[in-house]
């Protein structure tokens, strides 16, 4: 059993994997996501401090569910978000698409079998060597 505190409210509770949140914690704050959630859908414009005022969440908690893919700002939103790794215009996540597709192929590259080195084709060391057929006499 593995007993931990809550990072939020100091409550002990059986941690079994995630955030150090307990159950409690946990449900307050998945109805603040769906509240943030549901501003941002009738205010696409707004910023994340006029988004965090508004739904009273830390600019910190908004830019981990951003980071999470589990908020995405619209094209028209006034939030320009850059790929981490090509700096490119993304409006949810850390990486733009073409990041991420490159970033799975070197993944599957470096796990991919190695193959076996073929060997270079034996050469005859003989003088001349063609077949040779003996006298059936």
């Amino acid at each position: 059993m593995n007993v931990r505190n809550c990072r939020k409210c100091g409550k002990m509770f059986n941690y079994a994997m995630g955030p150090v949140i307990c159950p409690q914690c946990r449900e307050a704050q998945e109805a603040k996501f769906q509240e943030v959630k549901k501003y941002i859908r009738e205010n696409p414009r707004c910023g994340i401090p006029q988004v965090s005022e508004a739904c009273e969440v830390e600019v910190a908690q908004i830019q981990q569910w951003i980071r999470e893919e589990r908020l995405e700002f619209s094209t028209e939103s006034a939030i320009v978000l850059t790929c981490e790794n090509c700096g490119a215009q993304i409006y949810t996540g850390r990486f733009c698409e073409k990041c991420k597709n490159g970033m799975a192929n070197n993944l599957t590259e470096a796990f991919k079998p190695a193959e076996a080195p073929k060997a270079p084709p034996k050469k005859d060391s003989r003088e001349n060597p063609r077949m040779r057929f003996l006298d059936g006499k």
